[in-house]
């Protein structure tokens, strides 16, 4: 005969063996905590400092501007950049939240 005979192979070998899996439950188990968990936390504390925020309060924007809140609604913020000199922005634009008197040290 040309061509060897083929067995069947052993139940052990050809069943679900958890060990082979096991190096990559531990990577995606450690992804999960040392990547996708500290960013959900830092996305549900801007969320809530967005949230927070009231006339009065001094911010600062992504592109850097600091200003004062001057007026409030749902989706925008009236922010007071200089005296007299006002400027409307999105809510989700605010990066920080910053002490008061800020402005004025500046």
């Amino acid at each position: 005969m040309f061509i060897a005979p083929a067995y069947a192979a052993d139940a052990a070998v050809a069943g679900f063996d958890i060990m082979q899996f096991l190096p990559m439950i531990v990577i995606f188990v450690l992804f999960w905590f040392l990547l996708v968990r500290p960013q959900q936390k830092r996305m549900k504390e801007q969320q809530k400092m967005l949230s927070e925020i009231v006339k009065g309060d001094e911010v600062v924007t992504q592109g850097g501007m600091i200003g004062r809140v001057t007026k409030v609604t749902d989706q925008y913020l009236t922010l007071e950049i200089t005296s007299g000199v006002e400027i409307t922005i999105q809510r989700g634009a605010v990066a920080a939240k910053l002490e008061k008197g800020t402005m004025k040290s500046l």
